[in-house]
């Protein structure tokens, strides 16, 4: 009797301890698939939500505050010389220690890849000194290098994993991050396992899953059903039904991104400056918050949004103008308009854009056809320059230079950011200045006065500072909103 009781007493235990321990899976969905695991090889937001779990930078960032990450601390010895200290004991996910010499690799191959180098251009040498110090020293003194640092493109990786792996590398990511890389279903999910031997601690999630759910209505359905348990980029349409919801919890807030229309400037007719400032007048931005994005944007008066350092508050949001717009077009030499094509990938927000487009441009006579693209062909072709109009958005850190260098200035036409392929030798020069001078009141006068510019030349027009939202289960504790819109989820646990 005693014995069976002990037996049972043991299969209880047993069961409560399996209870306890059961694995807890997060799924993730998203609009489109990541285009790469490699951090620096694409510098698009879907890739990088994927890869800030897998990879760690050596700065981190929260909120607008940057803060150590593999780097212990950092010195910046002069103006051209930054040391960073290493922190020892971190490990990568196939077992091998982080090194200097792994840091060192990893910034320059960043350095050197298409989609980053805007960002590091600046940078000359790249250098271990000792065991734990690496230094950094640019060309001129570089202002933003430190918050480049925690871009998430600038993740460090194994030198050992990248060599061996060659050109497959990018769909298999080794990094010292809180989560690990398991499988690829291209186009479907990617599958992500908790890292035990993270260096601040395994984290609360067994297995990490990304969704690709293209349709917003389909990732909303798939939050409802609890087939997911976080859904980014809800629809303004479906807002209420988030919100209102019982198991669920709609966050929302200001960010820091713009979207836009963008011109293909050295094809004709838009080399123009009439065609492209005949277009931003026969645009109506408000009726465009308002019947998309059902008020949860703000219309845009620059391509840099408020809460970014360099903001030209000074700039006002242009007004429709339909007898301006034809006179303008009438300058150019195109009267009775033309036909153009408009490019936008598999997302309900850019195509309701493009409709409104075309609808408004038929008002002074442009014909435009609206063609859809799969992610990574857009993405290409783009940077190919076969584009006529687009539309992207643009998600830049809290700095200036974040975001207007890589989408204005000369150096980054194509993939690198600017996919307008624009050429202003002014704007360049008061880029270079905020990205050069180390004086607050210096830089914020070189964006402001490169902003001015742009508005008048309209490479782009910025059409509306979005807000950034999730939609998630209430059983989900610690996830927040980031402001770049690549949410950290190693703090997120499920109830």
């Amino acid at each position: 009797m005693k014995k069976r009781f002990f037996t049972f007493l043991f299969m209880l235990v047993a069961l409560f301890s399996t209870v306890l321990h059961a694995e807890t899976t997060v799924i993730v969905a998203q609009g489109a698939d990541a285009k790469t695991l490699d951090p620096a090889a694409s510098n698009d937001v879907p890739s990088h939500r994927v890869t800030l779990q897998i990879y760690d930078n050596l700065v981190a960032r929260e909120g607008t505050k940057l803060v150590p990450g593999l780097a212990e601390s950092w010195t910046q010895v002069d103006l051209l010389t930054l040391d960073l200290k290493i922190r020892k004991g971190v490990k990568f996910h196939n077992g091998d220690p982080l090194t200097v010499n792994d840091v060192v690799f990893s910034l320059i191959k960043v350095k050197n890849d298409p989609s980053m180098m805007s960002f590091f251009v600046d940078v000359d040498k790249v250098e271990a000194i000792d065991d734990e110090t690496v230094r950094i020293t640019t060309k001129k003194p570089f202002g933003p290098l430190v918050g480049y640092l925690a871009h998430y493109g600038a993740g460090i990786l194994s030198e050992k994993a990248v060599t061996e792996a060659g050109k497959s590398y990018g769909q298999h990511p080794v990094g010292t991050g809180p989560f690990k890389f398991e499988s690829w279903a291209s186009g479907d999910r990617i599958v992500l396992k908790a890292n035990p031997d993270y260096y601040q601690g395994k984290p609360a999630i067994d297995t990490l899953i990304f969704r690709t759910i293209p349709e917003g209505t389909n990732r909303t359905i798939a939050l409802e059903t609890k087939e997911v348990d976080i859904a980014v980029d809800i629809e303004a349409m479906d807002h209420d039904m988030v919100r209102n919801h019982p198991d669920l919890k709609l966050l929302q807030k200001p960010a820091l991104t713009m979207n836009y229309v963008g011109f293909n400037t050295t094809k004709p007719p838009f080399d123009k400056k009439e065609v492209r400032q005949a277009i931003a007048y026969a645009i109506d931005l408000q009726s465009m918050v308002d019947a998309i994005y059902l008020g949860a944007a703000t219309p845009a008066s620059s391509p840099v949004a408020p809460a970014v350092f360099g903001h030209n508050k000074d700039l006002k949001v242009r007004k429709q103008d339909i007898a301006k717009a034809k006179e303008l077009l009438a300058q150019a030499g195109y009267p009775n308009g033309f036909k153009a094509k408009i490019w936008t990938n598999n997302n309900n927000v850019r195509k309701d854009t493009a409709v409104i487009l075309q609808d408004q441009l038929k008002q002074i006579g442009i014909d435009v056809e609206i063609e859809l693209l799969e992610w990574g062909a857009y993405l290409d072709r783009l940077a190919n320059r076969e584009h006529d109009m687009f539309l992207l958005g643009w998600t830049p850190s809290p700095d200036g230079d974040s975001a207007m260098y890589a989408v204005f200035h000369s150096k980054n036409h194509g993939s690198a950011g600017n996919r307008m392929w624009y050429t202003n030798a002014r704007v360049d020069e008061c880029l270079d200045k905020g990205r050069e001078s180390t004086v607050p009141e210096e830089r914020e006068a070189a964006y402001k006065e490169a902003q001015a510019i742009i508005m008048d030349e309209v490479p782009l027009i910025p059409l509306v500072w979005p807000d950034n939202n999730a939609g998630i289960q209430k059983n989900i504790k610690g996830f927040e909103l980031d402001l770049e819109n690549q949410h950290k989820l190693y703090p997120v646990s499920k109830e």
